[in-house]
């Protein structure tokens, strides 16, 4: 039996692109850090939420390439003066990404409380019917 890639099959005409935007989003490199939720704000929205304690706004980057959104983080050296008897507060650099599907739109960005609020909106496609016309051969 042979395996058949998805954007080969025959009643789904026009989606090659899926399986690259699937192989894309595999290859993302999301290591967990930092650590995030996704939720359903309504039926049209969305929101990402990171960790990103110890992050000011001005140390984080949001970027929509291609329609995947990418957060990165970067701290400025300050630990020049700093000793630190024990360090568990992960302060490294990270690169988060999502990929979004077409009509998804990116909202507003929001720090709060350590946390990085990141709002998504899905347009709703209007319903078209259309009617083919048959000529004769």
């Amino acid at each position: 039996m042979t395996k058949m890639a998805l954007g080969t099959h025959p009643f789904l005409l026009g989606f090659e692109q899926l399986e690259r935007l699937v192989e894309r989003t595999a290859k993302t490199g999301n290591d967990g850090y930092p650590p995030y939720n996704i939720e359903q704000t309504s039926e049209t929205s969305y929101r990402i939420t990171l960790a990103v304690a110890g992050f000011a706004e001005d140390d984080l980057a949001i970027t929509l390439e291609d329609n995947q959104l990418v957060v990165r983080g970067r701290q400025t050296d300050d630990m020049g003066e700093r000793v630190f008897l024990h360090r568990g507060i992960a302060g490294r650099q990270f690169q988060k990404s999502f990929v979004l599907a077409d009509g998804v739109d990116v909202g507003e960005a929001v720090m709060e409380n350590g946390l990085l609020h990141v709002d998504l909106n899905r347009a709703v496609p209007e319903s078209v019917v259309q009617t083919i016309a048959i000529k004769k051969g």
